[in-house]
């Protein structure tokens, strides 16, 4: 049998608005931590469907051990003596999650497995620790069998609130206003000084425990503050840098996340030193007269390498850029060149909602290049999409994508089945054919109605070292691969389970 320490009566009694709002505060803690988790990975393994998986199974694997094992412990020990230790060591953790992910995000390679591994070390003690506080506290609100499911009903609708407060306030508010490192030192700040006065006050003989959790939260907090930094701008959907190119001074290349997305020259925007910004361009350039004026938009805009550089070459040309995160945009005004004006305009929102504000058939060209780390954003893919797509296309329009994928190319395949649905002509643009051990990476897809110029466009692939597949041989490639719709499409599945492969 095991021996139990009784519950002092004698020891100060909390009152039951108060064990209301520490259970109201532990609980949205663990929730905000789960927010913020995604922005802290998202520099070392991106945003994915496989990120998010991670750290809310991680988290809920913590919820319910720390439910558990907090039980069985205010069993065993008063939990006078065990509540503010428990939350003030919650703070400590807290602390710790970003110098956790900073030291081992570089080394953990990204891909899903990086994504559980990354979340599990950072963020599921946590979790652990301060679920434990609801057990406790209904442990120690229990004075008669007659009211324990009041008790127990209270203090979970409590704890459930408290966690839905915690989500809508660091998600709609919070992440797009505040840094997160801040966020998490603030409350890292509040759950240490709730642990410690909780402590002092309801069991002073535990002073000892109060001063080592004290130095392990300065200890933390330091490390905290003194680890690298990878985000030069944080916003509600990227973490975002600019690198100066250490061979040409005048070039820029701009992260999202764990992404290399965009090179800029702020000298030369003909400058295209992507591959994939010179397919785009070999597609476009295929498709109309040389310096022909265009009507274009895009889809995403990056460091707005392309839109420039349409402005460059095709004088005249319309360009309106679909980008759903302002500080993109501010970004590539403030560090990139980027210049809007009535023929390259800016309009921040989902691509999804802001294409249906396009009038039918006003487009020449459509380009697609929005990204999620590495994965297009799966509604951007869907038969539904491409069918506003080609809404918006003129009749002798062209659509190009940018896609990454790998052997055994399932998403490309996908991708362009669906395009194949909509339209009369499709074709591929990569690096290497793809059956050789090389390729993979970028891809780019072209659909229109008209005919595509295949020696024109094979001809200027050719002189940039990539392929082209299309016409007959794109049946075979494609086989059965289903259509990608707004019911299924399992993109961050099908290229994590290529790039691994």
């Amino acid at each position: 049998m095991i021996d139990e320490e009784p519950v002092d009566r004698r020891a100060p009694r909390i009152n039951p608005l108060l064990a209301g709002a520490i259970v109201f505060v532990c609980s949205a803690a663990v929730l905000m931590l789960e927010i913020l988790a995604g922005r802290i990975l998202a520099p070392y393994v991106g945003i994915s469907l496989e990120t998010y998986t991670s750290i809310i199974g991680t988290v809920l694997a913590g919820i319910a051990m720390g439910a558990w094992g907090g039980g069985k412990l205010a069993d065993r020990i008063d939990p006078h003596r065990l509540i503010g230790p428990v939350i003030a060591v919650g703070g400590v953790l807290a602390f710790f999650t970003v110098p956790i992910i900073r030291f081992l995000g570089d080394s953990s390679g990204g891909g899903g497995g990086a994504a559980v591994t990354l979340a599990f070390c950072a963020f599921f003690l946590p979790a652990v620790v301060l679920s434990a506080v609801t057990p406790m506290m209904v442990k120690l609100e229990l004075h008669d069998l007659d009211n324990t499911g009041g008790i127990v009903g209270r203090l979970s609708g409590i704890s459930t609130a408290g966690a839905l407060v915690g989500t809508f306030v660091t998600g709609f508010v919070l992440v797009a206003t505040t840094p997160t490192r801040t966020i998490i030192n603030v409350i890292g700040v509040v759950l240490v000084v709730l642990g410690i006065a909780l402590t002092l006050w309801l069991s002073k003989r535990d002073v000892g425990v109060t001063a080592v959790v004290a130095l392990a939260a300065v200890g933390a907090f330091t490390l905290g503050a003194v680890s690298t930094e990878p985000c030069q701008v944080e916003s509600a959907y990227y973490c975002m840098r600019v690198d100066h190119d250490a061979f040409r001074s005048t070039g820029r290349i701009l992260w999202l996340d764990d992404l290399r997305h965009s090179y800029v020259d702020l000298a030369d925007p003909t400058l295209l030193e992507f591959d994939y910004t010179r397919s785009l361009s070999d597609a476009v350039d295929a498709s109309f007269q040389d310096g022909e004026a265009l009507d274009a938009l895009h889809v995403g805009g990056g460091g707005f390498t392309f839109p420039r550089y349409l402005a460059a070459t095709r004088p005249g040309t319309q360009s309106t850029v679909l980008e759903i995160d302002p500080a993109v945009r501010d970004l590539a005004r403030d560090e990139l060149g980027l210049r809007t004006s009535p023929a390259l305009q800016v309009r921040v929102g989902d691509a999804r909602l802001g294409i249906r504000h396009e009038p039918d058939s006003s487009r020449d060209v459509i380009v697609g290049d929005a990204f999620g780390s590495l994965s297009v954003p799966w509604h951007l893919t869907t038969r539904e999409f491409v069918e506003e797509i080609d809404r918006v296309l003129r009749p002798d329009g062209i659509y190009v994508q940018n896609a990454i994928d790998y052997p055994s190319f399932r998403f490309v395949k996908a991708q362009l089945a669906t395009l194949q649905e909509r339209f009369e002509h499709v074709a591929a643009i990569a690096h290497a054919p793809f059956d050789e051990p090389e390729a993979g990476g970028n891809v780019v897809l072209v659909a229109s109605h008209r005919p595509i110029d295949r020696s024109l466009l094979k001809q200027r692939v050719a002189a940039h070292g990539d392929v082209l597949l299309d016409g007959a041989a794109l049946g075979p490639f494609v086989g059965s691969a289903p259509v990608i719709t707004d019911d299924f499409a399992p993109v961050d599945q099908w290229l994590r389970e290529d790039s691994i492969s």
